[in-house]
């Protein structure tokens, strides 16, 4: 939080509304970049640009992520760890010895068709994780309330709070992932809209939240196969529950992957706006920002 004790407001180009308003949710602060300079240079997402009148170009410091969006983000990261953690010593109690389960779920093949099981036997010897079906299961079923529980509230915080306008994916939010996914790879140069969570992102985290709900109803016919039959029925029994269940951690593990490597090309100008909420923007970009969302820019 030094980045925002230590900014001043630029009188010359803030109304005196601004002067007086103190910062604070969904209210920018525009400051000279040379107020920033005793806090160090900061990442090249986050380097200020050069004005033509001299070395001083103007940064605006906006509201982004809500306290409740930054502490259940944060505590779903050790959370998930744990359920997938988990899920490896149960895939491995399994899998400890090739074809001896007649239902072959933790697999990737078709039919009676094995393509492969993940992680070769060394992995398990050096890890020690034979063996620990009854570790990996109790572990599974103690934290996976408290996985369920904060991704209930998350989804309930996000209806209430209006967040899931920025959320949601629109009609055309596919066609844009695609663009974003092209412009990522360098096949596109045409400039991405600048908006909270582009389009891509949209169509992740829902699907995440989709998959979360997905988990949690599998979870459960598990868990529970006599007393939920229903659900463990219309998932198509116990074994089809455990294939929809294990192929689920494996979409969770991709999206931690990719989402990981987002974040370190975003820089750390993202990754601080996820820990205290603010994120520091040339007034350049702010302008584009709100001309792409058919607003006035500021000073017209």
């Amino acid at each position: 939080m030094n980045e925002l004790n230590n900014i001043q407001p630029n009188n010359t180009s803030s109304s005196p509304s601004e002067k007086s308003a103190p910062l604070g949710e969904h209210q920018p602060v525009e400051t000279d970049a040379l107020a920033l300079s005793a806090q160090g240079r900061e990442s090249n997402d986050d380097t200020e640009p050069v004005s033509t009148a001299g070395n001083r170009a103007k940064i605006r410091v906006e509201y982004k992520h809500s306290l409740a969006t930054r502490w259940m983000h944060w505590i779903n990261f050790p959370l998930l760890f744990v359920m997938i953690y988990s899920d490896i010593l149960i895939y491995w109690a399994d899998s400890q010895h090739e074809g001896l389960n007649a239902h072959h779920v933790y697999r990737v093949g078709i039919g009676d068709w094995t393509l492969f099981r993940f992680f070769p036997r060394w992995f398990y010897n050096d890890f020690h994780l034979k063996y620990q079906l009854a570790q990996g299961l109790a572990y599974h079923f103690f934290f996976m309330w408290f996985f369920a529980l904060n991704g209930i509230v998350y989804v309930l915080y996000t209806l209430f709070s209006g967040e899931w306008r920025y959320l949601i994916p629109t009609r055309h939010s596919f066609v844009g992932a695609l663009h974003v996914v092209m412009h990522d790879l360098g096949l596109s140069t045409r400039p991405l809209p600048q908006q909270k969570f582009n389009d891509a992102q949209r169509v992740a985290y829902t699907g995440v939240v989709l998959m979360g709900i997905g988990s949690m109803l599998t979870g459960l016919a598990i868990y529970k196969p006599t007393q939920l039959h229903i659900i463990t029925t219309l998932l198509g029994g116990y074994e089809m529950a455990r294939w929809f269940h294990f192929r689920l951690t494996l979409f969770y593990v991709a999206f931690f992957i990719v989402h990981v490597v987002q974040v370190i090309r975003a820089g750390w100008n993202g990754f601080r706006a996820m820990l205290i909420g603010y994120q520091i923007m040339p007034i350049e970009l702010v302008k584009q920002q709100e001309v792409s969302n058919g607003q006035d820019a500021p000073g017209r």
